[in-house]
């Protein structure tokens, strides 16, 4: 069976403890990390970080995810659908290549707007789709359309995740 790269979702800022955990027990894992200038009072140090906060890739055989769940300081597996996440090796590639090639890299979430697809990943509507209908402070307001009403539910951002389309 083949190998494909799953993301794991880590406690926080265990990423590279889950990485060296992974390499240890002989799983093939990356924990994208970037190079960051930091302040203190008394100094400033560069260190490296994980760009992916609380996010490590392991390539295994779907044989292997529930092993995944012994490595200490790995919480779940990313779903999509319901399902495993699959990253491309393509994108694993594309991240590394990157990284390689750039310095002073930042990650931004993709922005939530009105009209917005979601799906709610926490909660009573978890794995619900609905539409953004406003967004004020951390909090966005969601239509849920079932049996033919709208129900309207004021959620955390940190509790939705965008549905992208797909070409």
């Amino acid at each position: 069976m083949d190998s494909k790269w799953y993301a794991v979702y880590t406690k926080p800022r265990w990423e590279k403890k889950v990485a060296e955990e992974l390499t240890f027990q002989g799983f093939t894992n990356y924990c994208p990390l970037h190079r960051v200038t930091r302040q203190w009072s008394d100094r400033k140090k560069t260190i490296e970080e994980p760009l992916f906060t609380s996010y490590v890739f392991v390539k295994v055989t779907e044989k292997q995810l529930g092993e995944l769940r012994k490595v200490n300081g790995i919480l779940n597996l990313v779903h999509w659908l319901g399902r495993p996440a699959v990253i491309p090796e393509a994108e694993i590639n594309a991240i590394r290549q990157f990284l390689n090639e750039h310095r002073n890299v930042k990650l931004e979430k993709t922005a939530l707007q009105v009209n917005d697809t979601i799906k709610v990943t926490q909660g009573t509507f978890q794995e619900k789709e609905g539409t953004v209908v406003a967004i004020k402070n951390h909090t966005v307001k969601v239509a849920l359309p079932s049996l033919g009403f709208t129900l309207y539910v004021e959620t955390d951002l940190d509790s939705i995740e965008k549905i992208t389309e797909k070409c």
